[in-house]
């Protein structure tokens, strides 16, 4: 019995003594998923006796990969490493009760403020800035949310406030110690738990400079999670976990704007202008082919009989583009966008109308395909030699097919026609297998024949027919439950055929068609339910539905499990023991 105990106590002593930076072992790498909620968090404890599978961690890789826009390979690649080694805020990517908790672009936590002016104080300064240095460079922090948000900030010297700032070291009292310089920076809290944030003391704090961390930057990332935010899977979003190093010309990402008024709404004085003339590609000046005052007439084509599309993909702006017959619109956060719908043939040079299908590719690349001939661009530019013969670069894929979508699961590209389909792996010879065409019964739930398919920033899969749509769960691989029900119609949740007023239009769910919709995870009935769960001061709301989110983890697609690689033995042999450890104790 001694002996088991003691071997247990070194088997703990080298976990307990991991650094959160950098991360190179397969242990390391579970410690940070645990850590950031990909994983289950007892196992920073290992004495808690929590057991893990290869392939559950496995799992968990793909989904911080899929989170970090890393490629989906469910091992601890060089990448990989390098992603979990960056320095990083220190609240978990992951929010929501148990590890299946899901993410959208942006996720809101679930609680908010009641109030609209918040106090702060800064009660312990860091030792290498001057005091008013960091005032200043915090207020900065609190203005970026304040300018697109009713929200005003107040520092306060001396009583009650809403939110405590502090600089700290090592252990400081809340249970998640710093971990000296790189690692994590600073972490804060939901307005749930206070909205308290601590940044780490050991980092080198910066203002105005290359060097060291950044201040304003942290903060004001730091301030969005005393907000109610969360992390953000979109790399540009000021709510992205990683540290980027610093910006000379700091914006908020549309993303964060989304977010934040979401929780608190916008802010009313700002003067809302509709553009007459602008450039939708660079480099590019054009004169729209059509201009509206709002949404309502510029859907008008979108909300015709039939609802049908040609396709729908997400372009490499991150923003989703319709085509149908000779034109195609821009669908912005909430609203088909001003300007549109315009020419096909004059924007895209040398693309036809009656587009069989597109999608962009994990090089920023946008691939349209029509008929046997398929064309490349590149920042929304025709690339040289281009269009070409499908033979020529995808080699398998038949012709004149339905659609086409670069699927989240594994990252390989599917082609459908009528009642089958083919997937598509450039890294493979050849890059289809023997074994496609496979029946579309196989996606349970869709129908044959489809119209367009794409893959939101939400991370799931729409698919489109007939002027209805599907959302397609990519983890369960079913077509999702919601209420009501899949199919729905294009028109009403996507355009907003049926308001007059586009941008104002509202659902089950809460907030505009577009922009609770496409985000959304599970279309229940409130974004922000007061819940009646409050804070003792009263000025926190806390919601019902915790977070919405970006799903891109996958386990139940038949011909992905070929794809994937299992957890390394040495790491299973170190938790296995520990199992037995336990049970013989």
């Amino acid at each position: 019995m001694s002996r088991l105990v003691l071997l247990l106590c070194v088997v703990l002593l080298a976990i307990n003594h991991l650094n959160a930076a950098p991360v190179s072992t397969d242990t390391q790498a579970m410690m940070y998923l645990a850590r950031f909620g990909y994983l289950d968090p007892a196992l920073q404890n290992p004495s808690s006796g929590a057991l893990i599978s290869g392939e559950s961690v496995r799992r968990a890789i793909i989904d911080f990969q899929s989170f970090a826009g890393l490629n989906q390979t469910g091992i601890l690649d060089a990448e990989t490493s390098t992603w979990m080694s960056k320095p990083r805020c220190g609240v978990r990517d992951r929010v929501g009760p148990g590890s299946s908790a899901r993410r959208k672009r942006y996720a809101l936590q679930g609680s908010r403020w009641r109030v609209k002016q918040l106090t702060y104080s800064i009660t312990k300064y860091p030792s290498a800035l001057k005091t008013a240095d960091v005032d200043r460079e915090l207020a900065k922090a609190f203005q970026v949310w304040e300018d697109v948000t009713e929200l005003t900030f107040v520092h306060l010297k001396t009583g009650k406030v809403h939110i405590e700032i502090r600089f700290e070291s090592g252990e400081h009292g809340d249970g998640d110690a710093f971990d000296g310089t790189g690692g994590t920076l600073a972490h804060a809290y939901f307005p749930i738990y206070g909205g308290d944030a601590h940044f780490d003391e050991s980092e080198t704090w910066t203002i105005n400079s290359y060097k060291g961390t950044n201040l304003f930057q942290v903060a004001a990332h730091e301030f969005g999670h005393s907000l109610g935010l969360s992390h953000s899977d979109v790399r540009t979003a000021l709510m992205a976990p990683f540290y980027r190093g610093y910006e000379s010309s700091f914006k908020l990402d549309n993303d964060d704007v989304v977010a934040i008024q979401q929780l608190y709404g916008k802010k009313n004085n700002v003067a809302v202008t509709t553009e007459t003339s602008f450039r939708p590609f660079p480099g590019r000046a054009t004169t729209p082919s059509v201009t509206f005052d709002d949404g309502s007439r510029g859907n008008s084509e979108l909300c015709g009989s039939d609802g049908k599309i040609d396709t729908i993909f997400t372009g490499p702006d991150n923003k989703a583009y319709v085509f149908k017959g000779e034109k195609y619109w821009k669908l912005e956060a909430e609203s088909v966008a001003p300007g549109y719908p315009r020419s096909i043939r004059a924007d895209w040079e040398g693309l036809p109308g009656n587009i069989d299908a597109a999608f962009t590719w994990t090089n920023g690349r946008t691939y349209f395909f029509k008929g046997s001939r398929y064309w490349r661009y590149t920042n929304f530019q025709l690339d040289a030699d281009y269009p070409k013969d499908l033979s020529e670069g995808f080699a398998g894929v038949p012709a004149n097919f339905d659609t086409a979508l670069v699927w989240s699961g594994n990252g390989k590209i599917y082609f459908f026609k009528g009642s089958q389909y083919w997937r598509f792996d450039p890294l493979q010879k050849p890059p289809i297998k023997s074994t496609y065409p496979k029946d579309i019964s196989n996606w349970e739930g869709l129908p044959n024949n489809l119209d367009a398919a794409f893959q939101f920033t939400n991370g799931y899969s729409y698919f489109f027919k007939n002027g209805q749509y599907w959302r397609f769960n990519d983890r369960s691989f079913k077509v999702d439950e919601g209420q009501p029900g899949y199919p729905r119609p294009v028109g009403k949740w996507w355009f907003g055929c049926d308001e007059i007023n586009f941008k104002t239009a509202s659902r089950p769910g809460g907030g505009s068609k577009l922009g609770v919709e496409r985000p959304h995870a599970n279309d229940r009935q409130a974004d922000l339910l007061d819940a009646g769960l409050t804070h003792p001061d009263n000025d926190v709301d806390n919601s019902v539905d915790q977070v919405a989110t970006t799903l891109l983890l996958t386990d139940s697609f038949q011909t992905a499990a070929s794809d994937a690689t299992t957890l390394s033995v040495s790491n299973l042999i170190l938790f296995h023991l520990l199992a037995f450890i336990i049970q013989r104790i």
